[in-house]
């Protein structure tokens, strides 16, 4: 801790997942003063979501895979003088006299709380993870769509099911694991559409050869899935979602090379439910405002560009986890231990060597060669934006068409992203493009253009310095953080919460 609220800490970690907490037990294991910022009320992040004890699961470790590293993880912080803030929403980092950062949130379950809170810190990490990335095409809006990490979420933190027939589609490799577990509940799952395929990772055996443990989930996930009679499908994808109130069916399509829709080859599966996601995305907003370097990745995402000891192009400001790039939960906790170690050597004025530091460092790249061998694999390829009809609304918030999309390409001349939401609105709505970005920058970008099957077009929008991450009420900009905000003081304005 600070040795006055007028001290700021040595380190603010944003974000309480597998990287983040690696980051932060390691830095206050070395003497630095630790706060740890988490929107969610507990530890864990996205892949460690789990029941709140009023739930009371008996066994919520059968739910995931790796749970003993979490708890682990865990244990350490419970030991340390890491001060955990959860709840704590951070809208900005910003810099105050060119030493010292000042990490912005609002409090409460959803952000809502109306209470301003200001952390000050020496240094900051920044491990705010990933977000899915989503496709659009007809009938994606109808109840009972939901993301496919997002129908484990479910399950995870509320043991609850999105339906009781699911199909699982998209791609990546997390369609397996959600495919799996939502079976292991209790779910029906008549069929994984994977739209791209498996036989891409032969093309990387030193990658595969470095990880033999990724083979062997690999293959408890298949043994499950033949369990339960699930089948998988590849170089397929949901091409329409059929229903009035809610999911009845989808439409399966074969896709070519590029992910165009093979005509005539469209199958009907009768369900209740879809859980479809194509990847994360890096979540970098808090680092794009500050005017870090990013860098395009090999399956079309922004991520951030990170040196050797995981610090971004600003001095001060390291990064760990999904943030550089999507990788897994285990090579975001040696990066985040690798952050840690590098921030602690900074702040004690100590050169950053040692056994430690070199077998981390060894570790991280090879399981950044792993991430970047699935990422070429399951990167989505140009032809998916055929699926799109003209009134498939793309940005749900705002309730914007494909064809108004297209509309502006074509008759007003938009040819970016950001132009197309300044005619269109895409993008502004509650959200702010995470869940239409993809889709608004590929159809900005020129659907339909010509490449080489193996070249996939970038389908992310351009980096945009956003002044908020996250929503933020009024009140709680309005108030002064050392003043009273939404009726409620600030406690401790300076160096804690």
């Amino acid at each position: 801790m600070p040795v006055s609220a007028s001290d700021p800490y040595d380190l603010a970690v944003i974000g309480a997942g597998s990287a983040g907490l690696a980051g932060a037990v390691t830095a206050a294991g070395l003497g630095l003063s630790v706060a740890l910022l988490d929107a969610a009320p507990q530890t864990g992040g996205q892949f460690y979501r789990h029941p709140a004890r009023a739930i009371g699961a008996a066994r919520p470790e059968a739910l995931h895979h790796d749970w003993a590293a979490f708890a682990a993880l865990r244990r350490r912080l419970e030991r340390s003088d890491v001060r955990h803030l959860p709840g704590h929403h951070v809208w900005a980092v910003t810099q105050e006299d060119g030493q010292r950062w000042a990490v912005h949130a609002v409090t409460g379950a959803d952000g809502t709380a109306e209470r301003s809170v200001r952390v000050r810190a020496r240094t900051v990490l920044l491990a705010t993870g990933a977000y899915e990335r989503q496709l659009p095409f007809p009938g994606w809006t109808l109840p009972g769509v939901v993301g496919a990490g997002g129908a484990q979420a479910m399950l995870k933190s509320g043991l609850v099911l999105p339906g009781k027939r699911i199909v699982v589609a998209g791609s990546g490799p997390l369609l397996l694991a959600v495919a799996s577990s939502l079976a292991a509940a209790g779910a029906r799952i008549p069929a994984v559409i994977e739209a791209s395929g498996y036989l891409g990772y032969a093309h990387h055996p030193r990658a595969l050869a470095a990880h033999p443990h990724k083979l062997v989930e690999a293959a408890v996930h298949g043994a499950a899935l033949l369990r339960h009679r699930v089948r998988l499908r590849t170089r397929s994808a949901v091409t329409e979602v059929h229903g009035t109130e809610r999911v009845a069916a989808v439409t399966v399509t074969r896709l070519d090379r590029n992910w165009r829709p093979v005509r005539g080859t469209g199958r009907r599966i009768d369900c209740d439910a879809l859980a479809v996601g194509h990847g994360l995305v890096p979540q970098i907003e808090l680092a794009v405002a500050l005017g870090c370097a990013t860098r395009r990745t090999t399956d079309g995402t922004l991520a951030l560009t990170l040196d050797a000891l995981q610090e971004t192009s600003v001095r001060g400001l390291w990064a760990a986890g999904e943030t550089g790039g999507v990788g897994g939960t285990q090579l975001a906790r040696a990066e985040g231990e690798l952050a840690g170690l590098a921030a602690a050597a900074r702040l004690h004025g100590r050169p950053v060597h040692g056994g430690r530091m070199r077998a981390l460092r060894r570790r991280r790249d090879r399981m950044r060669a792993f991430a970047e061998a699935m990422a070429v694999s399951h990167a989505p390829a140009a032809g998916w934006t055929d699926w799109l009809t003209d009134d498939t609304e793309v940005c749900r918030c705002e309730e914007v068409t494909a064809g108004t999309i297209r509309a502006a390409v074509t008759g007003l001349g938009a040819h970016d992203a950001r132009t197309v939401k300044l005619l269109t609105r895409a993008g502004m709505g509650w959200c702010q493009g995470r869940m239409c970005g993809t889709a608004t920058a590929c159809l900005a970008a020129g659907e339909g253009a010509a490449e080489p099957p193996a070249t996939h077009r970038p389908v992310e929008p351009p980096a945009e310095r956003r002044p908020f991450a996250v929503p933020v009420p009024l009140s709680a900009l309005a108030a002064s953080p050392d003043e009273p905000a939404g009726g409620r003081p600030d406690t401790a304005p300076a160096g804690g919460e």
